[in-house]
C-alpha cells in the first residue's frame, strides 16, 4: 500500500457497517414473546390492578383509585409485620445456607474417597420439589411420631416439642427446613468456583509459607468472591420471595408468626378476594427487591471499578 493510498483511505474516515439487520429481530423474536407475555406482561398488569379497588364477587365495575390501597397498606400493621418477619426469614435462612454451603464446597472440593457420591448426595434437596420438601418435614417435626421428637426422647433431652404449631419455635423450624432445601445450589456455585482457582497458586503461597486460613483469605476468596457475591444476592430474593415451602409447613401460623409478604398477599387476595390491596402490596415487594438488586449492582461496579 502506497502513502497516497493510505491518506487518501484515511481521508475518508472510518470504515462504517451497513444498515443494521432487522431480520435479526426474528432471531430473537422466539425467546422475546414468552418473557414479555409471562412476565412483563403480568407484571405491568399488576401495576395497574394495585390503583384499582378490584375485589372477587363484585358486581359493580372497577374503579380507578390511584394510591388509596398504598394510602392503606402504610396504615396496616399485620402487612409490615409481615415483611419484619419476611426479613427475618430471608436474612435467617441466606447467612446461615452461605456459611454451611462454603464450608461443604471446601470439603468436597478435597481429593476424598467417594467424592462424586458425597457431591451426588448433597444435591438431592434441590432436585426435591419444595411441596414434597415441606410434606417430608412435617413428618420429621410431627409432635407425637416425628423423627426429631423421638431422637430426643431417646437421647433422654426431654419429651419433645410441638415444632411448627409452638409461637416459640415457628419460625425457627421453618428456617432450618430453608437453609437445608437450598443449601445445595449454593454449593454448587461455589464449588465450581473453587475448581477454577489455579492450583497454582495454592502451590505458591504454600512454599512461601502460608498456612490453610491464609491461602483462603488471599487465593481462595478473591476467587470465589464474585460468585458468592451474585449467589447470595439470587439466594436473598429467593427466600424473600419463597411461598410453597413455608406454606405447606405452616401456612403463615401459629398466629402469623411464620406469615411472609408473599403468604399475606395470597391471602389476601385468594382468600379475602382483594385482589386490587394485594396487587399493591406486590408492588411494594418489588420495590423492595428491586432496590436491594440497584444496591448489589452498584457494588459490583464499584468492585470492578476497584478491581
Amino acid at each position: 500500500m502506497t502513502l497516497a493510498t493510505a491518506t487518501k483511505r484515511s481521508a475518508r474516515g472510518p470504515r462504517t457497517s451497513g444498515p443494521p439487520d432487522h431480520g435479526a429481530w426474528f432471531l430473537v423474536l422466539p425467546a422475546l414473546i414468552p418473557i414479555l407475555v409471562l412476565s412483563v406482561g403480568p407484571l405491568l398488569y399488576g401495576i395497574a390492578l394495585a390503583f384499582t379497588d378490584s375485589q372477587s364477587g363484585r358486581t359493580e365495575p372497577t374503579q380507578w383509585i390511584g394510591a388509596l390501597n398504598f394510602q392503606d397498606l402504610l396504615h396496616d400493621t399485620l402487612f409490615w409485620d409481615s415483611f419484619r418477619i419476611g426479613l427475618l426469614w430471608a436474612f435467617g435462612v441466606t447467612v446461615p445456607q452461605f456459611f454451611l454451603a462454603l464450608g461443604l464446597a471446601l470439603l468436597l472440593n478435597q481429593p476424598l474417597r467417594m467424592r462424586w457420591l458425597a457431591r451426588a448426595l448433597a444435591i438431592i434437596p434441590w432436585a426435591m420439589p419444595e411441596v414434597v420438601v415441606g410434606i417430608m418435614w412435617r413428618l420429621v417435626y410431627h409432635p407425637d411420631a416425628g423423627v426429631l421428637n423421638e431422637t430426643l426422647s431417646g437421647l433422654g433431652l426431654g419429651k419433645g416439642e410441638d415444632w411448627l404449631t409452638g409461637t416459640a419455635t415457628a419460625l425457627l423450624a421453618v428456617i432450618v427446613v430453608g437453609i437445608w432445601a437450598g443449601m445445595p445450589q449454593t454449593t454448587v456455585a461455589l464449588l465450581a468456583g473453587l475448581q477454577n482457582t489455579p492450583r497454582e497458586l495454592h502451590e505458591a503461597a504454600a512454599m512461601d509459607g502460608a498456612g490453610a486460613w491464609r491461602r483462603f483469605r488471599t487465593v481462595t476468596w478473591p476467587a470465589i468472591k464474585p460468585i458468592a457475591l451474585a449467589i447470595t444476592a439470587l439466594n436473598f430474593i429467593w427466600n424473600f420471595n419463597s411461598f410453597a415451602l413455608v406454606y405447606v409447613l405452616t401456612q403463615g401460623g401459629p398466629g402469623g408468626r411464620t406469615r411472609l409478604p408473599m403468604l399475606f398477599a395470597y391471602e389476601e387476595a385468594f382468600r379475602y378476594g382483594q385482589f386490587g390491596y394485594a396487587a399493591a402490596m406486590g408492588c411494594v415487594m418489588v420495590a423492595v427487591i428491586s432496590v436491594i438488586l440497584a444496591f448489589y449492582l452498584v457494588g459490583r461496579l464499584k468492585g470492578g471499578e476497584e478491581a
